[in-house]
C-alpha cells in the first residue's frame, strides 16, 4: 500500500535525516584519520617545503689599473659544470662554449691577477670564500673595491624548485682604482729581483707617489682564487706558502728592517751640517783606522788593501763613502743629534704608506740603550754614523730620505693611490747644506765615486746625470755577510724618479744592487724620453 506524503510519519523523516548526517560524519572522520595518520608526514613536508629563500648576488669588485690605464686586477668569468655559489667549490671548470651548451652550468666571476707574482705584495689578494681583501691594495681599499652585494628573494616548492620571484635587488659594483704604479718599471724590477730575498721601491720624489714596489721572493695571488685546481689542492698550496722558510708572503719593501750601511751617511751629513759640527769647508784626514781602547774602526778601503784617501770634505766623503770622515763627523755631531735628525727624516716610525704591514724600524738612542741595560759608548756613535750597530730601517725609509735630497728638503708620505692627497712637509734643512749632500751624491755616481755602474749614464744617446749612494751593510755573524744597498735619483736636476734597491746578503751595493737599479732606470728613461 502506498502512503501519501501527508500520510508519512514525520518521525521517520527525522530519523532518516539523522542517519544520513551521521554517515557523512563517519566518512569525513575516516578521511581525516587517513590524512593525518597515514599521509600526514607527506603533507607536512609539502607545506614546510614551500619556503622563502634569499640568494646573494655577489657584486663585482672594482678593477685596479696602473698609472697608464693598464689593468692589474680584473674580474674573470669562470664557467662551472654544476651550481656553485662560492669560490671555495670543487666544481669542474669548463669552457664558455661548453657552458652555453649545458643546462646544468653556472658562471662566477673570480678575482684574477694577470701579472701574477710581479705585483703580489703591493696588490695583495682576496680570501677565496668571502672575496674580502686580505693584504696589499685589496685590503687597504677593500671598502671601495668591494661594492655592495645584491639579493634575489624567491619562493620554492617542496622539491626546491623556484615557484615564483618575490623581488630582486641588483648588486652595486665596486669602485675602480687607478694606482701610481708603472707596469714596465715594476716588471723589470721583478725580473731582476725574483727568487731571492730582495726589495725595491721607486717613487716620484716630488710627491711620494709609488712608481714601483717589489718584494722577493714573491708568490702568485691567483693561487687563492683559482677554482680549476679544487679547494683541497689550493688549501695545501696556500699552507705551503705560509710555511716556506723564505717567507714569500712577507713584504720586505715596507715591512722588512735592515741596517742601512753607508746609505745612512746622507742623514748623518744633514745632521752634521745643520748642527754646525761641520761645514762645507771642514776637512778630515783619512788615517785608515781609528783606535778606541781595544777596539779598532777602519775605513772600507783600508780594510781591503791598506789604502787611505788623505784630506776629505763632505762632498768627497760622500763620493768615496769614507768611514773615517763619518766616524769623526759623527763624534763631533753627537749621537743625540744624529738620532734627533733620524726621526725628522721619518726613521723609527711609520711613514704612513697606504698599504698594510709597514714597519717602524729602530733608532737606537741613549734611552733605548739604557733600557736594554747597556751604556752608550763612543764606538756606538761610530757605528751609528755609518749606518751600522742597532740601527734598523725599511727600504721605504731609505727611499724617503733619498727624496728629501732630491726634492729640496721635503719628507713626503708615500702612497700608491694615483691622485691621492699630497702630504709633504719641509724639514727645515738649509738649501746650501742640501746642495752639498746632493753634490756628493752626484759625485758618487761619477768617475772616481762608488756607484760605478752609473758612471757617464746614457739612455738612447741621451746623457742623464744621476745622484746616488751605495751601501754595504754588515749583519749577523760572521761579519763578512753584507746586505747590498743602492739608492739613486735622476736626473740630478729636476728629478723624475728615485729608486732604492736592497739585496739581502747580496754582497757589495755597487756590485750587486746598483746594476739592477741601472736596468730599471734604463726602462724608465726609455719610456719617458
Amino acid at each position: 500500500m502506498n502512503l501519501s506524503e501527508e500520510q508519512f510519519n514525520p518521525g521517520w523523516r527525522i530519523l532518516i535525516l539523522e542517519l544520513l548526517v551521521f554517515g557523512a560524519f563517519l566518512v569525513l572522520a575516516a578521511r581525516l584519520v587517513v590524512t593525518n595518520v597515514f599521509s600526514g608526514s607527506y603533507y607536512r613536508n609539502l607545506s614546510s617545503g614551500n619556503l622563502l629563500r634569499e640568494e646573494k648576488i655577489p657584486a663585482n669588485r672594482g678593477v685596479i689599473f696602473d698609472r697608464n690605464g693598464n689593468p692589474l686586477v680584473i674580474n674573470a668569468p669562470v664557467y662551472l659544470s654544476k651550481s656553485c655559489l662560492t669560490d671555495n667549490c670543487d666544481a669542474k671548470v669548463i669552457s664558455k662554449e661548453e657552458a652555453m651548451m649545458s643546462t646544468e652550468s653556472s658562471v662566477l666571476t673570480v678575482r684574477s691577477y694577470p701579472y701574477g707574482a710581479v705585483f703580489a705584495h703591493v696588490l695583495g689578494y682576496v680570501t677565496p670564500a668571502d672575496r674580502k681583501g686580505e693584504t696589499g691594495v685589496e685590503a687597504e681599499y677593500d671598502s671601495l673595491l668591494a661594492g655592495r652585494d645584491g639579493k634575489n628573494l624567491y619562493e620554492t616548492n617542496a622539491v626546491g624548485a623556484q615557484v615564483r620571484s618575490l623581488g630582486r635587488v641588483d648588486p652595486v659594483p665596486g669602485q675602480d682604482l687607478h694606482l701610481s704604479l708603472d707596469l714596465d718599471l715594476q716588471k723589470v724590477l721583478a725580473e731582476n729581483l725574483q727568487n731571492r730575498p730582495t726589495a725595491a721601491v721607486a717613487t716620484d720624489p716630488q710627491t711620494g707617489e709609488i712608481l714601483a714596489l717589489y718584494s722577493g721572493p714573491s708568490f702568485d695571488p691567483n693561487l687563492f682564487t683559482n677554482l680549476s685546481t679544487g679547494a683541497a689542492w689550493r688549501d695545501e698550496a696556500v699552507k705551503a706558502l705560509f710555511s716556506d722558510s723564505r717567507q714569500p708572503l712577507f713584504n720586505r719593501a715596507i715591512g722588512g728592517t735592515f741596517p742601512p750601511g753607508s746609505t745612512f751617511k746622507v742623514v748623518v751629513s744633514a745632521a752634521a751640517l745643520e748642527s754646525g759640527a761641520i761645514t762645507g769647508e771642514t776637512k778630515i784626514e783619512d788615517t785608515g783606522v781609528l783606535t778606541v781602547g781595544k777596539f779598532t774602526f777602519s775605513n772600507w778601503k783600508w780594510s781591503r788593501g791598506g789604502g787611505t784617501e788623505g784630506l776629505l770634505n763632505i762632498v768627497g766623503a760622500i763620493k768615496r763613502s769614507n768611514d773615517i770622515f763619518f766616524y769623526k763627523a759623527g763624534e763631533a755631531t753627537g749621537a743625540e743629534t744624529i738620532t734627533d735628525w733620524s726621526k725628522k727624516f721619518g726613521l723609527g716610525q711609520k711613514l704612513g704608506i697606504d698599504l698594510p704591514g709597514e714597519a717602524t724600524g729602530l733608532v737606537p738612542d741613549k734611552a733605548w740603550r739604557e733600557a736594554n741595560a747597556r751604556d752608550w759608548y763612543l764606538g756606538d756613535t761610530y757605528h751609528l754614523a755609518i749606518g751600522q750597530g742597532d740601527l734598523l730601517v725599511t727600504p721605504l725609509q731609505v727611499n724617503a730620505w733619498t727624496n728629501v735630497v732630491a726634492n729640496g728638503g721635503k719628507l713626503c708620505r708615500p702612497q700608491v693611490l694615483l691622485g691621492g692627497k699630497e702630504n709633504c712637509r719641509g724639514l727645515g734643512i738649509k738649501p746650501e747644506n742640501l746642495a752639498l749632500i746632493k753634490e756628493g751624491m752626484v759625485e758618487a755616481c761619477s768617475p772616481g765615486g762608488t756607484g760605478w755602474p752609473l758612471f757617464d749614464y746614457t739612455v738612447k744617446g741621451r746623457k742623464i746625470q744621476t745622484a746616488c749612494k751605495t751601501g754595504t751593510a754588515e749583519f749577523g755573524d760572521p761579519k763578512d755577510r753584507t746586505h747590498a744597498w743602492f739608492t739613486v735619483f735622476a736626473p740630478a736636476k729636476n728629478p723624475q724618479i728615485s729608486l732604492t734597491v736592497l739585496v739581502e746578503a747580496g754582497g757589495e751595493g755597487s756590485d750587486v744592487a746598483a746594476p739592477i737599479a741601472k736596468k730599471a732606470l734604463d726602462v724608465w728613461f726609455s719610456d719617458h724620453q
